[in-house]
């Protein structure tokens, strides 16, 4: 029987847990293959993690929790993950699996190198899910069909990257091999800069003394956008001191769209009204190519399937909430009159 610890049992950690001891009994399994092991430093996540079944026993202490593991998954704050390399290195045994869910890798590949011995084989992983909840939202099904970039470290060997493959088959998500450092380049797009303009939104709109009566009026677009912001402080201030290159980057880039657009609302001519409708086109269109993404077997990259359907929608809403009277007709110009339009946005962000 596979031995796995998991350090850190909070949504993702209870969650692979969950899933983990679902496909280990599933499939007409006469007795389960592997034991799963927690480790918490908070006690109550620790006892509940054992209350809905995500693992078969937990530990007080680190060191004696990954003693006897095949495996080990560390499931903690990035800032935190160097110390607990640093806890477990000497209590391995030889040829031990060891990997992270944390979203940010160049960091935690270098910590792996210089702290774990060379008889460990470290392969780095980030899932691409996750909710604002902690624990209490864990389920077995929180990784279906969600990507999970997968990082190898130099000396991890082909047997220790299958037995990281197969848990995530076994969790029901997609591997993806990507650099460490290029991973943290493209998350710090997709999944950062988000919750940066999260946050960003909450702090501003709440900090104005209206808010008392402004929220009495906010709706799911604000819902959506906010959703973020509820989520782990510590978290999110790991992240940005792990990747701070990238954040830094693309929160540049958010800005000066944002400073565009706002010159653009603030000029209040029809030139500028143009250009603004043509960027709500492009990041219309952006949207939906995003939307209609699909990975091999023809699913969706993200489960947008509702989303779409009510996309579709769209249309026929306007029309029973404000009639056709009133709606604006679009132009019909040529190819050129769009070429035309398109040269005046280019222009103007000059």
């Amino acid at each position: 029987m596979q031995q796995v610890t998991i350090v850190g049992l909070g949504l993702i950690g209870a969650s692979i847990g969950l899933g983990l001891k679902r496909w280990a009994t599933n499939d007409g399994k006469r007795t389960a293959v592997l034991s799963v092991t927690g480790f918490d430093t908070n006690l109550e996540h620790q006892n509940y993690a054992k209350k809905i079944h995500a693992v078969d026993r937990t530990e007080w202490d680190l060191p004696r929790a990954v003693r006897d593991a095949d495996m080990v998954i560390i499931a903690v704050p990035p800032l935190a993950v160097r110390g607990v390399m640093e806890a477990l290195a000497d209590m391995l045994k030889p040829g031990a699996v060891v990997t992270d869910v944390t979203s940010t890798k160049a960091d935690i590949m270098q910590w792996a190198a210089d702290i774990l011995p060379s008889h460990i084989h470290f392969i780095g992983g980030h899932p691409m899910a996750g909710k604002s909840q902690s624990i209490e939202g864990a389920e077995a099904d929180l990784f279906q069909s969600a990507t999970w970039c997968v990082v190898p470290s130099v000396t991890a060997d082909e047997n220790a990257v299958q037995t990281v493959l197969g848990m995530v088959s076994a969790l029901g998500a997609e591997p993806s091999f990507v650099d460490a450092h290029e991973h943290d380049g493209f998350v710090g797009a997709v999944s950062h800069l988000p919750f940066m303009l999260s946050i960003a939104l909450m702090h501003s709109v709440s900090s104005d003394p209206a808010w008392r009566d402004m929220k009495q009026l906010s709706s799911t677009g604000f819902q959506d956008v906010s959703r973020l912001s509820g989520g782990s402080a510590e978290m999110h201030r790991d992240i940005c001191v792990t990747n701070r290159e990238a954040i830094v980057r693309w929160m540049g880039e958010a800005i000066d769209d944002l400073q565009h657009m706002r010159s653009l609302v603030a000029a209040g001519t029809d030139e500028a009204d143009e250009t603004l409708l043509s960027l709500f086109d492009e990041a219309r269109d952006a949207h939906a190519s995003w939307a209609t993404t699909e990975r091999r077997g023809g699913e969706l990259v993200q489960d947008t399937d509702k989303e779409l359907s009510n996309v579709s929608m769209t249309g026929q809403f306007n029309q029973m909430l404000f009639g056709s009277m009133f709606r604006r007709k679009p132009r019909l110009g040529n190819e050129t009159e769009r070429e035309k339009r398109d040269g005046k946005q280019n222009n103007s962000r000059r």
